[in-house]
């Protein structure tokens, strides 16, 4: 996740590398969807980088996913760091209008902090 300036890209990239773990391949089994992240640095829309979880592959990578993600997530890089370290309940940041979501509700409600590696290995 290099030549970023966001905070995210390093949790992300931590995320990347907990993938190749027993965890990391546990919860791809676990949740098996697709996530596409447009994660900008102060506004929603504005300068966005975008990362995909794959947790069918278990893979992390930066770029739009080729094809059609189960659920894509816009959010600062704030906030999207508040959520996957638990400090910040999705729902309620959905609500509150931190959170754009595009695609499957189903598959948005089993984004969770969990799926993040704790943050005791970041």
């Amino acid at each position: 996740m290099d030549g970023s300036s966001l905070k995210s890209a390093q949790l992300l990239e931590q995320m990347r590398l907990h993938m190749a773990t027993d965890a990391g391949k546990d919860i791809a089994k676990k949740v098996g969807l697709v996530y596409q992240f447009n994660i900008a640095p102060k506004k929603i829309g504005v300068d966005e980088e975008i990362f995909v979880v794959d947790l069918r592959k278990g893979e992390v990578t930066k770029g739009p996913y080729d094809g059609k993600p189960d659920a894509t997530f816009s959010f600062t890089d704030s906030d999207f760091l508040s959520i996957a370290l638990g400090k910040m309940n999705p729902q309620i940041a959905f609500i509150r209008g931190a959170i754009k979501i595009k695609g499957s509700i189903s598959a948005a409600q089993k984004f969770t902090p969990d799926i993040f590696p704790k943050p005791s290995k970041l």
